[in-house]
C-alpha cells in the first residue's frame, strides 16, 4: 500500500489542514461530555439555571465550531482524493505504455482496466475515509476511554477491560477480508474479460445463434463472483453485532458498577452520565470499524494490484549516449534464436539473412513458422534470446527505441483504428505531419479516393458509433498511417491479405518510388513474384531464400504453395 499512497505525499499540506479540522472535531466530540457533566452537577443538581444556561451555550458554540471544521475537512479531503486519483491512474496508464511486450502479456486487457478503474476507485474511497473517519475512529476510542479514566478512574477501568479483546477480534477479520476481497477482485477481472470477447465477437456469435450458450458460460463466472461477494460482505457484516454485544457488556458492566457506587456516594451522577457518554462514543467508534475494515480490506486487495502494475518490469531505460545509425533502410540477421519469456520452445532458430536498403522483402511461411516473431525483433518489442539484430548498421540493443521506432512504419495483421475522425487516426502515424503528406500517403495507400466519396471525407468517424469500413479499407488506412511517418523501413505483417489483385499491385506501383525499404508478410504467391527476393520460414528455421524463380527452381516446399495456389485459382493470371 505504500507504493500506492505515496502518491498522495505530494500533498500534504492538504493532508495537514484536513488532519488538523478532523482534530477540532475530535476535540470537540471529547470534550462535550464534560460540559454534559457539568451542566448536570454544577446546573441541575444544585439547581442553578444560571450555570445550566452557560455550558449549553458553550456546547452550542464548540458544536458550531466543530460542524465548520468538518465542513473544511470535507472539502480538502474531497479535493485532495480527486487529485490522488488522477495521478494515481496516470502513473499506471504511462507505465503500461512503457510496458515490453512480455511484461504485457502478464496481464490481460480487462485486468488493467479493472485496475484502472474499479481499483484505483477503492483505493480513493480508502484515502477519503482515512482523512475523515479512518483516523478519527480509534483516536475516538482512545480518546474516550483516556477520558473517562479522567472523569471516573474506577468507572474507566471497567470500561475498558473487554477493549483488548475487541482489538484481537479486529485485527484478525481484517486480515481475513483482504484474502477475500482480493478473490473478489480476480472474479471481476474474469467478468470483465469475459464481457469484452463476449462484445468483440458479437457478431460470429449472432451468426451461429450461441446467445444462450454464452449465457450460461457468463452465468457461471457470475455465480462465482456473487457467491466470494456475499461470502466477504456476510463476515464484514457479522463484525458489527459482535462488536456492540461486546461494548453493550461493557456498558453494562459500568452501569452495575456506577450503580453501587452512586449508593455509596462515591461517584457524582454527572460523572456517570459522562462516563456512559464516552462508552457510547467508544460504540460508535467500534462500530465505524465495521464499514473501515470493508474499506480497507477492499483498498488493500486493490492497492497490491496496482502495485503490482507499477513494480511490473518496463522498457529498458535509454541511453545516454549512444552511437548514430546509418540513414538507410538495412536490416540483418546474425545468428538470432528467440523464444517467448516463460516458454521453453525455440520459435525461431539460429537464423541469419539480410535485408538490403530499398527491397522490397517477403517473408512466407506456414502457421507458426515464426513470421511475426521475426518482424517483432526489428523494432526492438523483444530482445533476441541469442544472437543480433541489426538495423541501420547499428544492433537495436544500442538504439535510442523511440529513433529505432520512429524509423520503422509498422501496420499489424489486425487492422486496428482508434475513435475519432479517419484524418485523425492517419495523423497518428505522425502527429507532426503536414495535411499534404496525410493526402499523399492516403493516395499512395489506395484508400484517397475512398475517403472522398464518403459524406464527410477525411472528417467521417471512425469506431464502433461511426462509419462501417470494409477490410481492405481498414488494411489501407492502416498503410496509410504507417506511411505518414516517413519511414526509412516499412514492415507489413500479412495486411494486404483483404486486398483485390488490382488494388494491391496499384500499392505496390506505388510504393516503388519510395525510399523505403518493404518487409512484407504474405501468404500470396502473387505477392511474392514482385518481390526482390522471398524467405521461407518452416518451424522457425530458414527454409530457402532468393528470388521467386529460384525458390521455384530448389524449393520443393515453395513450389508446393505455388501449385496449391495455382490449383486453387489464387494467382494472378
Amino acid at each position: 500500500m505504500i507504493t500506492v499512497y505515496r502518491y498522495a505525499m505530494k500533498y500534504k499540506w492538504m493532508i495537514v489542514i484536513a488532519l488538523f479540522f478532523m482534530f477540532v472535531e475530535l476535540i470537540v466530540e471529547l470534550i462535550q461530555p464534560l460540559f454534559i457533566q457539568q451542566v448536570i452537577d454544577n446546573g441541575i443538581m444544585v439547581n442553578s439555571i444560571d450555570n445550566v444556561i452557560l455550558y449549553l451555550f458553550i456546547m452550542f458554540g464548540v458544536s458550531l465550531i466543530a460542524l465548520i471544521a468538518g465542513i473544511l475537512n470535507t472539502y480538502f479531503t474531497s479535493h485532495l482524493t480527486n487529485m490522488f486519483g488522477y495521478d494515481l491512474r496516470m502513473a499506471i496508464f504511462t507505465r503500461v505504455q512503457h510496458f515490453t511486450l512480455a511484461t504485457l502479456s502478464r496481464f490481460s486487457t480487462s485486468s488493467l482496466i479493472t485496475r484502472m478503474t474499479q481499483d484505483v476507485l477503492q483505493t480513493e474511497m480508502l484515502l477519503f475515509m482515512s482523512l475523515r473517519i479512518l483516523l478519527r475512529a480509534p483516536l475516538l476510542v482512545i480518546g474516550s476511554l483516556v477520558m473517562s479514566f479522567l472523569v471516573n478512574p474506577t468507572l474507566g477501568i471497567y470500561l475498558s477491560l473487554l477493549t483488548p479483546v475487541l482489538v484481537i477480534f479486529l485485527f484478525f477479520a481484517s486480515k481475513k477480508g483482504a484474502e477475500i476481497f482480493l478473490r473478489v477482485q480476480h472474479w471481476l477481472d474474469r467478468i470483465n474479460r469475459f464481457i469484452q470477447q463476449n462484445l468483440e465477437a458479437v457478431r460470429l456469435i449472432k451468426a451461429n445463434d450461441t446467445g444462450d450458450y454464452e449465457t450460461g458460460k457468463f452465468a457461471k463466472v457470475a455465480a462465482k463472483l456473487r457467491d466470494d461477494t456475499v461470502f466477504a460482505l456476510r463476515l464484514m457484516e457479522s463484525i458489527l453485532p459482535v462488536l456492540l454485544l461486546i461494548m453493550n457488556g461493557s456498558l453494562l458492566l459500568v452501569l452495575w458498577v456506577a450503580s453501587d457506587l452512586l449508593q455509596a456516594n462515591e461517584v457524582a451522577v454527572g460523572e456517570i452520565v459522562a462516563v456512559i457518554n464516552y462508552a457510547l462514543r467508544m460504540q460508535g467508534g467500534f462500530s465505524m470499524f465495521a464499514f473501515l475494515i470493508i474499506a480497507t480490506s477492499r483498498a488493500k486487495a486493490s492497492s497490491d494490484r496496482i502495485s503490482e502494475i507499477l513494480h511490473a518490469p518496463v522498457a529498458v531505460l535509454e541511453k545516454e549516449t549512444f552511437e548514430s545509425a546509418d540513414s538507410t533502410g538495412t536490416v540483418k540477421f546474425e545468428n538470432v534464436s528467440f523464444k517467448y519469456p516463460n516458454t521453453g520452445r525455440y520459435v525461431l532458430k539460429d537464423v541469419s539473412f539480410e535485408i538490403h536498403d530499398n527491397e522490397n522483402f517477403v517473408i512466407m511461411g506456414g502457421t507458426g513458422s515464426g513470421k511475426s516473431s521475426l518482424i517483432s525483433l526489428i523494432p526492438n518489442m523483444y530482445d533476441a534470446t541469442a544472437g543480433k539484430v541489426i538495423v541501420n548498421g547499428k544492433n537495436v540493443q544500442d538504439w535510442h527505441t523511440g529513433e529505432l521506432r520512429q524509423a520503422i512504419g509498422y501496420v499489424p495483421q489486425r487492422a486496428i483504428l482508434f475513435t475519432g475522425s479517419i484524418y485523425e487516426n492517419l495523423l497518428w502515424g505522425n502527429l507532426q505531419a503536414e495535411e499534404d503528406d496525410v493526402f499523399m500517403s492516403s493516395e499512395k495507400a489506395q484508400i484517397h479516393d475512398n475517403i472522398m466519396n464518403f459524406d464527410d471525407t477525411y472528417e467521417t468517424p471512425v469506431g464502433q458509433m461511426g462509419v462501417t469500413l470494409s477490410g481492405g479499407q481498414k488494411q489501407r488506412l492502416s498503410i496509410a498511417r504507417a506511411l505518414v511517418r516517413k519511414p526509412s523501413i516499412l514492415i507489413l505483417d500479412d495486411s494486404t491479405s483483404a486486398l483485390d489483385v488490382r488494388t494491391e499491385n496499384n500499392l505496390w506501383d506505388a510504393l516503388d518510388g519510395e525510399n523505403v525499404t518493404r518487409i512484407v508478410i504474405t501468404q500470396k504467391i502473387s505477392t511474392a513474384e514482385q518481390a526482390d527476393r522471398v524467405l521461407l520460414l518452416d518451424d522457425g528455421e530458414i527454409s530457402a531464400l532468393g528470388t521467386h524463380d529460384e525458390l521455384l527452381a530448389t524449393s520443393p516446399l515453395y513450389r508446393e504453395i505455388y501449385e496449391s495456389q495455382k490449383k486453387g485459382g489464387h494467382l494472378d493470371e
